[in-house]
C-alpha cells in the first residue's frame, strides 16, 4: 500500500522527497512530515479550543477525551511514536487522513484532550493496514503512554467513526502531501519576520517581540 502511493508520478516525487517519506534512511534523524504534520494539528487544537471557549461550537466528549492534556506537546509526541513504533513516514500522512475522515463523520472537535489519543490510535490503524511489519497493540499502547485494554476500545471506537474506511486512494494521499507543504509556509512566514527585524536591530525589545511572533 505504501509503495503503491510513492511510485505513481500523479504527485511529484520532490514532493515526497521534501517531506521525507521516501530516500531517507532509518534512524538518522525525523522526517519533515513529522514536524509538519505536528504544527498542523496544534494550530487546530488553537483554533478550535478557542471557538469552544467563546461557546462558538460544542465539544463532543468521546472515549479519546482525558480529563486534562498531557503534558507532553503533540511534537515530542509524534516524534516519540515514530522513534519506538518503527512506522514508515507515510503512515503519518495516512494517518492525518484518518482523523480527517473521524472528524468528518463525528462531531468531535480536535482538542488538547483528545488529539494525543487520536494519534496513536490512528497511526496504529495506518501501520497495520499500510506496513508489511507492525506490533501488536500492547506494544503501541507503551508507546502511546496508555493501557492495551484503553487502546483497543479506541481501536475500535476509531474503526466506527471512519465506516472502517481504511483506503486511500492517490489523489487522496497527494492532496495531503500537498496540504503538509502549505503548512510551512505558515511556518516561514513568522520565521522570515522574525530574521527582518533582527537585522533592523539587534536589541533586547526587538528578540522578545521575534521570540513571540514565532510562538504564536
Amino acid at each position: 500500500m505504501e509503495t503503491l502511493a510513492l511510485e505513481t508520478e500523479d504527485v511529484s516525487s520532490d514532493i515526497y522527497l521534501w517531506l521525507g517519506l521516501k530516500g531517507v534512511d532509518k534512524g538518522v534523524g525525523f522526517p519533515r512530515v513529522l514536524s509538519l504534520l505536528s504544527s498542523l494539528l496544534e494550530r487546530s487544537v488553537q483554533r478550535n479550543e478557542t471557538l469552544i471557549e467563546a461557546k462558538h461550537v460544542k465539544d463532543v466528549v468521546t472515549v479519546f477525551h482525558g480529563l486534562r492534556a498531557p503534558t507532553l506537546s503533540v511534537q515530542k509526541y509524534i516524534d516519540r511514536i515514530f522513534k519506538y513504533a518503527g512506522c514508515s513516514p507515510s503512515c503519518f500522512v495516512v494517518a492525518h487522513i484518518y482523523v480527517d475522515r473521524f472528524l468528518q463523520h463525528t462531531e468531535v472537535k480536535l482538542t488538547s484532550l483528545n488529539v494525543h489519543r487520536l494519534l496513536i490510535t490512528s497511526i496504529m490503524v495506518a501501520a497495520k493496514f499500510m506496513d508489511d511489519a507492525f506490533f501488536n497493540n500492547a506494544y503501541y499502547a507503551r508507546v502511546g503512554g496508555v493501557s492495551t485494554s484503553e487502546l483497543n476500545r479506541l481501536e475500535m471506537s476509531f474503526l466506527f467513526g471512519i465506516d472502517f474506511r481504511l483506503q486511500v486512494s492517490i489523489g487522496t494521499f497527494g492532496k495531503y502531501c500537498w496540504q503538509l507543504e502549505k503548512e510551512a509556509i505558515q511556518i516561514e512566514r513568522p520565521m522570515q519576520a522574525c530574521r527582518i527585524k533582527e537585522n533592523w536591530s539587534k536589541s533586547n525589545k526587538d528578540d522578545a517581540t521575534c521570540a513571540s511572533t514565532i510562538a504564536r
